[in-house]
């Protein structure tokens, strides 16, 4: 079941200063500043500091990472998974990263077993500990998962939790009260022998949820009304806001869409100026960014425009 809202709208800003084109990048809120973190090539950190909309370059990312979604725990910046090298055979990260936005540094604080490594996972916090779902073990060739994990920032231990019920990478997670909703994504694994790039069209329309109080996955009827991959997703007013991506069609996806996980009905909102994907949606003071991407399937062209929508 989908209604509509004729209510709010994306605004195109126009920063004094632009940050560098980039894709298959995170975005991250963190202490009231927006962060886009790596992307193909090693690519500076760089804040958008809201009150003065401007770009600040910042350190350079330790290695090649994308396909990540970076998460703000505990005053740092932490990438818990994500790929590294070139297309289709990029690898997964073997460790944790820390980003410290004072004292612009990086940091290597954790090795994540070998079985558990993967890029293109729905990354969330929930009471402070982090946790990934999903994702793809092994570039673009293979291993798309529905493997979850929990790793704890403080004790810094990796625990492997129950699957989920769909395989899917270059998926989305979010929080809304104590359930983890996972959402969007495709199985990147499915080839077929003379269309090694079949993967573009299997997106996924299912929507899972992990129950954290009955430590219980389950699936809502309503499904995904544009199945994209690469995606962003939030929560807002306590509905997963799930945004652009990219999918078998050449131009990348404008559409927006919100899902309300009580009544389990999703509601057409206003689309993108620009699709794209690759990046991360982020939520700051009740309203919603993205920046970067890629605006057609695949890795070209890169863009660097931010758009904001408030209800």
């Amino acid at each position: 079941m989908i209604s509509t809202s004729l209510y709010g709208q994306w605004k195109t800003l126009d920063p004094q200063q632009e940050c560098t084109k980039r894709h298959e990048c995170g975005f991250v809120a963190h202490d009231n500043d927006l962060y886009l973190v790596g992307g193909r090539g090693i690519k500076p950190v760089e804040k958008y500091d809201i009150q003065q909309n401007s770009w600040k370059v910042m350190a350079p990312t330790p290695l090649e990472i994308h396909h990540l979604t970076p998460v703000s725990v505990n005053g740092k910046i932490y990438v818990v998974g994500g790929l590294s090298g070139k297309y289709p055979e990029e690898q997964p990260l073997s460790h944790v990263y820390t980003f410290d936005a004072k004292e612009n540094t990086w940091a290597k604080i954790f090795e994540i077993p070998k079985n558990r490594r993967r890029g293109g996972s729905g990354v969330v916090v929930y009471k402070n500990k982090i946790y990934i779902v999903n994702g793809i073990t092994f570039g673009h060739t293979s291993g798309t998962n529905a493997m979850f994990d929990v790793f704890d920032p403080v004790k810094k231990t990796w625990t492997v939790l129950d699957d989920a019920p769909n395989i899917r990478d270059h998926s989305s997670a979010v929080i809304v009260g104590d359930k983890l909703i996972a959402l969007g994504g495709r199985n990147t694994s499915y080839h077929e022998p003379d269309n090694f790039t079949a993967f573009f069209s299997t997106v996924k329309s299912e929507v899972d949820y992990y129950d954290f109080k009955s430590k219980k996955w389950g699936t809502y009827s309503a499904t995904l009304p544009a199945p994209s991959a690469g995606g962003g997703a939030v929560q807002l007013n306590d509905k997963v806001y799930y945004v652009g991506g990219e999918t078998g069609e050449k131009l990348a996806n404008n559409q927006m869409y919100a899902f309300d996980p009580k009544n389990d009905v999703w509601e057409k909102k206003p689309f993108l100026n620009q699709g794209r994907h690759g990046t991360n949606a982020v939520k700051n003071k009740g309203l919603i960014y993205i920046a970067a991407g890629c605006a057609n399937r695949g890795g070209s062209p890169e863009i660097n425009s931010i758009e904001v929508y408030s209800e």
